[in-house]
């Protein structure tokens, strides 16, 4: 009876209903927040997501099929239905998507890539296609170490992702095992993952500084050293890959090799890049320039470049971005050397071949 009794009187306490808490007025943003917000809504319509696809072959039953590959971001160009990303994006794919900030998916079509500058340009859409706003353009030569930078793309696939920073060095340089450097890159602290490669780096304006690129991680994902190419390479080199498909360097017409150049830089102990071959009629072989020859005694050097405009260079992929930094038919001051002798040539680039 006791407990029926203690039972029926916990039953018959009032049940404890809680402190009811207020809800404190937000208020205004801060500016900075809303300049931010603002920045974001502006860029967000001209950034794409890219997924590729390969198509393979099974060897048994001869049927083709494609598989998913990949997948990054991009940045519509212009009103005609270019897309800009990088050429790692879309390297090796049979086939791309491309889904708008609107939720449309558009079949892209390749239509030029530079691999040494790891951009390419896909082109959506057909008649009646309407580009939506594009970023506006900035330029990169008068950025500064420390001014604030936002990075807009697909990290692991969760797309419109919004990540900021700042510009935490300038000049960087990413070496290719085959081809040239990818020079005068801008370094960001700004977080950069997987996905976020093809995408646009903004300044705090709202324009376009430059495309995500690379990161620098141990791990795969972001340690706070991003890359991105500068908005006034892929001003340069863009425009070209959409009027012909590729990418013309300059030239010396010279021939190299990375790895039997570093051969001879270390039996030699002569910093620069070896000359191998000089392609008859070409500017280098008007100026003299004479390449290496083979003897009994083994290969003997020619001369050596050691810079161009006076910067010096010590590997064939350095030379040959340095060359990029020209146009065809501008002309360069190149330092070699022969038999320990230096001397200055000038000569007029050409396209190389």
């Amino acid at each position: 009876m006791l407990l029926l009794a203690v039972a029926a009187l916990l039953f018959t306490q009032p049940a404890d209903q809680g402190e009811t808490r207020l809800v404190t007025p937000r208020g205004a943003l801060g500016s900075d927040e809303q300049a931010t917000i603002d920045l974001f809504r502006s860029a967000r319509e001209s950034v794409v997501s890219i997924a590729t696809r390969q198509r393979v072959a099974d060897v048994w039953s001869r049927n083709v099929y494609s598989v998913p590959r990949g997948s990054g971001s991009g940045l519509i160009w212009d009103e005609a239905g270019h897309v800009v990303t990088n050429w790692h994006v879309i390297e090796g794919a049979s086939e791309a998507q491309v889904q708008l900030a609107d939720g449309r998916e558009l079949s892209a079509r390749l239509i030029g890539a530079s691999p040494q500058h790891d951009l390419a340009v896909l082109r959506i859409g057909g008649a009646g296609f309407a580009a939506p706003a594009r970023i506006p353009i900035g330029t990169s030569e008068d950025l500064q170490v420390g001014q604030g930078v936002f990075a807009i793309g697909n990290p692991f696939g969760l797309d419109w992702t919004l990540t900021r920073g700042i510009v935490s060095a300038l000049d960087r340089s990413l070496p290719r095992e085959n081809g040239a450097d990818i020079r005068a890159l801008i370094q960001t602290d700004a977080a950069i993952n997987p996905g976020n490669s093809g995408g646009p780096l903004l300044d705090s304006a709202g324009r376009l500084i430059g495309i995500n690129t690379a990161i620098y991680s141990p791990s795969g994902a972001s340690a706070g050293i991003g890359f991105a190419v500068p908005v006034d390479t892929v001003m340069r080199v863009v425009p070209q890959l959409i009027a012909e498909g590729r990418y013309v360097r300059p030239a010396l017409g010279i021939e190299s090799d990375e790895h039997f150049n570093a051969r001879l830089k270390r039996a030699s102990g002569v910093e620069g890049v070896f000359v191998l071959q000089v392609i008859p009629g070409s500017p280098a072989a008007r100026a003299g320039i004479e390449p290496a020859r083979r003897t009994r005694r083994g290969v003997v050097a020619g001369d050596v470049i050691t810079a161009i405009e006076g910067q010096p260079v010590t590997r064939v992929g350095e030379l040959l971005a340095r060359l990029d930094d020209f146009r065809i038919g501008e002309r360069v001051e190149v330092t070699l050397l022969r038999d320990g002798r230096r001397r200055t040539v000038s000569l007029a680039l050409e396209a190389d071949s």
